[in-house]
């Protein structure tokens, strides 16, 4: 039986079967049709928005792309506290560079300048700095990573603390490796293996840097707490072989009373990491 049995007396029995939703549920199949379709950039684009700045150090106003707040969806994180998501790379977008000047920071640091850093700044990058633009609807890897390495040099320029400089190299580190999972392993290894040697050099300047943060500088540090920092600590040394090191980071972590549940059982799981990791280094 149809809901619109009865319609025959006003002459319109051809509809007494139609289907009430059937246009909605064609225009929905279309769409996710269409989403079917989208190339990986377009569905990164979407995640975006460009977010207008105004610069400490040039005072112009410029826009910078950052990700929708609460559009990307985490589906894991790495071993160093990465945190992956569906169709886009977060990490691409952590910087905020301004276009004119050559001003570049993480959002954390971006307004914190002093007078005499931002002197710096002009004196070592401002007044030398071809402008440059970013056109495309997302940030390639390449763009990425050069806005990383703009961001560093600002950062040593204006002689910023350790901390910082080491997370600039952390986050580098996580841009390359995203470039690497994007690459075919049979059909790239070779650039695959040039950009694993560079983000070891990462790896091994942010292990320099948080290792020196940790005896002169006080907590947070970069948003991060002591155990948290002390659990990368622990990660970085590991991945640069030092394992003695990681190990006592470690062993302070998890024996810690008021460290978060999460936390010790990674630093845990670490810890078996290293173990077997050395006993094959040392085989």
């Amino acid at each position: 039986m149809s809901i619109f049995d009865g319609l025959g007396k006003f002459g319109l029995g051809d509809l007494q079967e139609a289907n009430l939703f059937e246009e909605e549920k064609k225009n929905e199949e279309g769409a996710k049709a269409v989403a079917a379709v989208k190339t990986p950039e377009q569905l990164e684009a979407e995640m975006l928005l460009d977010k207008k700045y105004k610069c400490p150090q040039c005072d112009r106003e410029f826009t910078s792309k950052v990700v929708r707040s609460g559009k990307a969806k985490p589906i894991g994180q790495d071993i160093d506290l990465r945190t992956k998501f569906e169709n886009i790379d977060c990490t691409k977008y952590d910087v905020i560079m301004c276009p004119h000047c050559g001003y570049a920071a993480l959002p954390r640091f971006f307004n914190s300048c002093t007078p005499p850093q931002l002197k710096l700044i002009r004196e070592n990058i401002s007044l030398k700095f071809h402008p440059k633009e970013y056109k495309g609807a997302i940030y390639t890897y390449e763009e990425a990573l050069e806005r990383y390495q703009m961001a560093l040099i600002n950062a040593l320029v204006k002689k910023g603390k350790a901390s910082e400089k080491a997370y600039i190299c952390l986050k580098s580190s996580w841009v390359i490796r995203g470039k690497i999972e994007s690459l075919d392993p049979e059909k790239d290894a070779e650039e695959i293996k040039k950009l694993q040697e560079k983000e070891k050099e990462f790896t091994k300047n942010a292990y320099d840097g948080f290792a020196n943060a940790r005896s002169t500088e006080s907590y947070p540090m970069c948003g991060m707490d002591e155990y948290t920092i002390d659990y990368l600590i622990a990660v970085l040394a590991m991945k640069n072989e030092k394992y003695d090191v990681a190990m006592r980071m470690l062993s302070g972590v998890i024996a810690a009373r008021t460290v978060n549940k999460r936390l010790k059982e990674r630093a845990q799981d670490l810890k078996e990491t290293i173990i077997k990791e050395k006993k094959a280094h040392e085989a």
